[in-house]
């Protein structure tokens, strides 16, 4: 089975009307059990530490942030009640994104659970992020030696302002995002790629528009692992949307990324990204896209 990388605590006791749905990482896991997908493949993630996040966020941040201690106005900007198991989770899947990431390096693939907290910048949080997962796990991968180039590959429909900050002076990470360009962050920072698609964007457009783009930069880059960030916002129907993809849309983008890396032996490590929708099973099961076109290119690379 494809590896998969998962912690209990990453849904931790929220309130159920929030935008975020913080119980979409339980429900993915439950669904996941049920499809079949989830066995004894499951790998959990330690939490990290002030000083292992230390490598892409101000340490003083990080420590105000677990005492709660953020300013008022800078928490408002994250947008999530602050809670233990708020910063629990919030310690732990940073690591899960590592740890995934590490595994691919081993076995070509593997899956997260959770990640793709790309609005976290190097000194404050945004946007229901509040740590960096995706330059986490480059700048830890660079500094190890693991790799000599990571690309992050970010299809959330919302620019990754805070990866392209935290890594614009990273020349062995590349970032590209493509997004929908009217849309949150509203200031936005410059990844080295950045595609902004427009509003109503149907699924023939976007696909051509991420496989051109994919395929040039396997080719000019070189990459020795892909972040790739398969956020279910760009849902024709997701509350923070404003594209127009469809499931089926979105399986075969899914799909065609991870191919597309594995036909050039390059190994692929997929987060969840965002997704946002008041039917919280099927955000779960919007979720679970991702990792049904792994397990099933997963098994036929064996």
């Amino acid at each position: 089975m494809i590896p998969l990388i998962y912690h209990p605590n990453y849904s931790c006791p929220f309130p159920e009307s929030h935008r975020f749905v913080m119980s979409k990482f339980v429900r993915l896991h439950d669904h996941l059990k049920k499809e079949g997908v989830v066995k004894a493949n499951i790998v959990r993630p330690k939490s990290a530490s002030v000083e292992d996040l230390s490598i892409v966020h101000c340490e003083s941040y990080l420590t105000a942030m677990q005492d709660n201690l953020v300013d008022a106005k800078e928490w408002r900007r994250v947008g999530l009640p602050w809670s233990e198991g708020l910063i629990k989770r919030t310690f732990t899947a940073p690591n899960g994104t590592l740890l995934a990431a590490r595994v691919a390096l081993h076995k070509g693939l593997s899956c997260h659970l959770a990640g793709g907290t790309h609005h976290a910048h190097r000194d404050f949080g945004s946007g229901f992020c509040m740590v960096n997962d995706l330059a986490y796990a480059a700048k830890s991968l660079l500094a190890e030696g693991r790799v000599n180039k990571v690309l992050i590959f970010d299809l959330d429909v919302h620019q990754g302002d805070g990866t392209a900050a935290i890594l614009a002076d990273e020349p062995r990470a590349f970032t590209c995002s493509i997004h929908c360009e009217k849309n949150f962050p509203f200031r936005k920072h410059d990844s080295d790629l950045d595609i902004g698609l427009d509003i109503g964007l149907g699924d023939e457009p976007y696909l051509d528009v991420v496989i051109e783009t994919l395929e040039r930069l396997l080719d000019e880059e070189k990459p020795d692992l892909v972040l790739y960030d398969a956020g279910v916002d760009v849902w024709q129907d997701d509350v923070l949307g404003r594209l127009d993809i469809s499931w089926q849309g979105i399986y075969r983008r899914d799909t065609e990324v991870i191919s597309r890396c594995l036909a050039k032996g390059v190994p692929v490590t997929t987060v969840i990204g965002g997704g946002y929708d008041k039917d919280h099973q099927r955000l779960a099961e919007r979720h679970a896209i991702v990792v049904k076109a792994a397990n099933s290119l997963y098994h036929q690379k064996l």
